[in-house]
């Protein structure tokens, strides 16, 4: 009986002993362990697909990173500390940080997403030792969790065309902000996994109620841009439009034959691994979303139109007065002359408003619209980028003769530099327009859009007798005697091209300023590459041969000696340009 009562005895003072413990000795310790009971959910993050060059290097790519979660039962003591730690630390916001160290809700918060591992290993690793507990136990209320990294290895190298992941939110979680990555959010990003864990005293129970959805990784995005070409075209744009005085630019470079675009370069653009240096107005591809009136490299869509429909030649002669008057204003050409005579080639040589205007008079009613629809034009490409403009193509009643004249030579519509370098590679792929590719193969946009060189579609616009008869005369501008743009050869090759100049509509009118164009096709007579400089508002007596022509020949011989295509051997065509 005595026995009985010192064993209940005992009992009682160690229930006592650790009540005492637990309420007034150890109670920050006890705390943790018993935040450790319960269930705990982990994401598990799948890994986003690269974005690749045509060669398969890595424009966007996903490496080893960390979540940093909290645990509030345990955090909320040093909450104030803490917060100013990972401030410091991470960057987050303090006060929002505060409140997820303070939760009673929850035993799980992210603070911060997609922090690099080595980082977040250091922070968590500080952290338990700056904290520890009364007892010098490592601090436990802050862990870290798998959380890939998405990385940008070469800067600026077409930022326009791949956008980039943000982080809007305090939390750090990652969003698809732009290009690229925002319009295949889906195919790129996969589906996220789940991971729910009993607990007990902080560890997982091997035989509780565990439960694992495996994470999907997203699939890679193969273009077709060449990462080297797209660095050199970028510079080169670059310095055309700073020597130029001008406000921003564009250059694209596109494969002759399959359409595929190898770079497409605009400036200014930003650094898609560090974008919040940058205004968010550079978060696009000026190219397909800013539109403009293209001036007179559009004549050669004309003047080939004209020879498709049989009421043209080369050397079909005009004469050409120095004014033109028309209904609502006379037409003039960029230098002063009296009547001259020009053949046709001579009109595309020389880039006379009013010999195009004059030919433009052959077409019948609507004939011209539907030549510059089958072209393109007024459609949007649809390569696989947000914000494209479809520009204007006017229609209806909206197409007066007055209009008419105007399109003729490149102004009253507006195009992407998109549109108008496949319109003009159109005459490059003898008559055959294909659609500009962007990706290699297939994929699928998040609006369900499939794009990429496996289903671009191909037309027949006009004749490749016309094509050619076309490129012969766009030879001509080239040449020092006959055209104006001698600036835009490239020694040893036949270039055939077409200068641009046109007026610019700012806030719904003409404002004084213009852009300046050049696009081509080399070798002429076998053409590989496809080349379209533009150059928006540079300095006042700025044009198209003097401004973008030499940066088309840049661009071009360095892309015809990067792709190993030797001169045809021919020499370049002496159709007449006068009479």
């Amino acid at each position: 009986m005595k026995v009985g009562f010192v064993v209940i005895a005992i009992v009682l003072s160690v229930f006592a002993g650790r009540l005492l413990q637990l309420q007034g000795v150890d109670p920050h310790s006890y705390a943790q362990m018993a935040a450790a009971e319960g269930s705990k959910d982990i994401v598990l993050p799948a890994t986003r697909g690269e974005i690749l060059d045509r060669k398969g290097q890595p424009l966007a790519q996903t490496v080893d990173g960390r979540m940093i979660i909290a645990n509030p039962a345990v955090t909320a003591k040093v909450a104030p500390q803490l917060a100013t730690l990972l401030a410091q630390r991470l960057g987050v916001d303090y006060i929002d940080t505060l409140d997820r160290l303070r939760r009673k809700d929850s035993q799980f918060q992210y603070v911060a997403r997609q922090v690099p591992a080595s980082k977040a290993e250091k922070l968590v690793a500080d952290v338990r030792q700056l904290f520890k507990d009364d007892k010098d136990r490592p601090f436990s209320g802050l862990t870290s969790e798998r959380d890939p990294l998405r990385i940008y290895p070469d800067a600026d190298v077409a930022a326009n065309l791949l956008g980039f992941l943000g982080t809007p939110k305090n939390d750090g979680t990652a969003q698809a902000l732009a290009g690229l990555e925002a319009s295949f959010n889906k195919y790129l990003s996969g589906k996220d996994g789940e991971a729910r864990y009993e607990l007990g005293a902080g560890n997982q129970i091997p035989l509780g109620d565990n439960t694992v959805t495996p994470a999907v990784d997203g699939k890679d995005l193969q273009l077709t841009i060449d990462s080297e070409l797209q660095y050199y075209v970028q510079r080169v744009l670059q310095q055309t439009v700073v020597k130029a005085g001008g406000e921003s630019g564009t250059a694209i470079v596109q494969d002759s034959r399959t359409g595929e675009l190898l770079a497409l370069a605009d400036f200014p653009t930003y650094d898609a691994a560090d974008p919040y240096r940058f205004d968010k107005s550079l978060y696009k591809s000026a190219t397909l979303t800013d539109p403009y009136e293209p001036g007179s490299v559009e004549k050669v869509l004309t003047i080939s139109s004209l020879v498709d429909a049989g009421k043209a030649f080369k050397e079909q002669k005009f004469r050409v007065p120095g004014k033109l008057k028309r209904q609502d204003r006379p037409i003039g050409d960029y230098w002063d002359h009296g009547t001259i005579r020009l053949t046709l080639a001579g009109i595309i040589a020389k880039s006379s408003n009013i010999g195009t205007v004059l030919a433009a008079d052959q077409f019948g009613r609507g004939q011209l619209r539907r030549y510059l629809t089958a072209f393109g034009l007024g459609e949007r490409t649809n390569v696989g980028l947000e914000g494209e403009t479809r520009g204007i193509l006017p229609q209806g009643a909206a197409w007066t003769s007055q209009v008419g004249d105007r399109i003729a030579f490149g102004q009253s519509l507006s195009v992407n530099a998109l549109q108008m370098i496949a319109a003009v590679n159109t005459i490059a792929n003898g008559g055959v327009r294909v659609d500009p590719s962007l990706v290699k193969g297939e994929a699928t946009t998040d609006k369900g859009v499939q794009v990429g060189t496996g289903v671009a579609k191909t037309r027949r616009v006009i004749s490749a007798d016309a094509a050619r008869e076309t490129m012969l005369m766009m030879e001509r501008v080239v040449d020092p005697d006959a055209g104006v743009a001698p600036g835009a050869a490239v020694p040893g090759y036949r270039v055939a091209g077409k200068t641009g100049t046109a007026q610019r509509v700012v806030d719904g009118r003409y404002d004084g300023s213009t852009t300046v164009s050049f696009a081509g096709f080399a070798p002429a007579d076998n053409p590989r590459f496809t080349i379209y400089v533009v150059v928006h508002d540079p300095r006042a007596g700025s044009g198209g041969g003097s401004t973008a022509g030499p940066a088309f020949s840049q661009l071009m011989s360095y892309t015809l000696r990067r792709y190993g295509v030797p001169p045809t051997g021919a020499k370049p065509n002496q159709t007449p340009v006068e009479w």
